[in-house]
């Protein structure tokens, strides 16, 4: 679920802040560039050197799926377990591909009563400033606050509208079954891991039920997807045609590409590792530009779910 509803909810927020990045550049003034060429062909040596049939079933293959949405599931319910650092970088490039300006962010990434929270640790690659390091702390101390003095009527409510996140989700992942022909392109190791290669095309006359659907007929791809464990190790995804975000006078071009990778952590859960952006923005009044988005996370700590981690600190504030 997460690798493709995740993806293409990263598509729109890429281009959020790609939306306040240019728009700040109009008034005041990843690391690299990734190919947009997703669909390139797997390499035979690698393909000759895996042990995994040369060729899965269409069933076998839309079985496959499922599971590893099932997984995706099962990932997503233990990263509340944990804890861990991100870093994301953004850079700004003008019409030759040249770096225009370079912004840098790392974040602590919290667990708070259930809730994912991001504490900003630095800016470019130094740490912040005495007074900007207190407003996140008071930023963390509401949210602590809050959650502490919740009543039970407003942590149902809050319950309730959880289970409906997750329950929509279900239901995206039943529109990607719809919305793509998958197939077999190959099989590869990935860190010394047997993995399937399996492509996504759009499928001809799929018509979306859920608005956030409607993206998935210009988006095709291709997912690694773990022999053993029945995980997606990396995705691997590409605008095809032209996506318009209404109001916002925006566009995607075709293109635009994302890169994530997951790794196993602590022998039970997959986690993400790494994310490549690049993406080709048109914005109403103001040029075209490439915004290269990377983003890395890592040190990843489990802790117990009676105890919420604030920072490298445990709150022994418990329920």
């Amino acid at each position: 679920m997460r690798m493709w509803r995740w993806g293409v909810s990263l598509l729109v927020l890429v281009l959020a802040e790609a939306l306040a990045f240019g728009q700040a550049a109009a008034e005041s003034s990843p690391a690299s560039s990734i190919s947009s060429n997703s669909a390139a062909p797997v390499d035979p040596k690698q393909s000759a050197a895996s042990s995994l049939p040369a060729t899965l079933s269409n069933e076998r293959i839309r079985e496959l799926i499922q599971k590893v949405a099932e997984k995706d599931i099962e990932n997503e319910k233990k990263l509340r377990d944990y804890t861990y650092s991100e870093r994301q970088e953004q850079r700004k490039l003008d019409g030759k591909g040249e770096v225009t300006s370079t912004e840098t962010k790392t974040f602590d990434v919290l667990q708070i009563y259930g809730e994912q929270v991001y504490r900003l640790v630095s800016k470019d690659d130094k740490p912040l400033s005495e007074k900007d390091a207190g407003k996140e702390e008071e930023k963390i101390q509401k949210i602590i606050d809050k959650r502490s003095n919740e009543s039970d009527s407003e942590r149902e409510k809050r319950l309730k509208k959880e289970e409906k996140e997750r329950e929509e989700g279900r239901e995206f992942v039943k529109e990607i079954a719809d919305a793509y022909n998958f197939t077999q392109v190959g099989s590869e190791q990935v860190e010394g891991r047997e993995t399937y290669i399996i492509a996504a095309e759009p499928r001809l006359g799929f018509e979306p039920r859920r608005k956030e659907a409607r993206f998935l007929t210009k988006i095709r791809g291709r997912i690694w997807i773990d022999a053993a464990e029945n995980q997606w190790v990396k995705l691997d995804a590409e605008v095809i045609d032209t996506i318009s975000f209404g109001l916002f006078l925006a566009r995607l071009h075709k293109g635009t590409h994302i890169v994530t990778e997951q790794t196993r952590v602590n022998d039970e859960v997959w986690l993400p590792r790494h994310t490549a952006v690049h993406v080709d923005v048109r914005v109403a009044l103001l040029k075209n530009f490439n915004v290269n988005v990377d983003v890395t996370d890592k040190e990843y700590k489990k802790f117990h779910t009676a105890t919420k981690i604030v920072g490298m600190e445990e709150v022994k504030q418990q329920r």
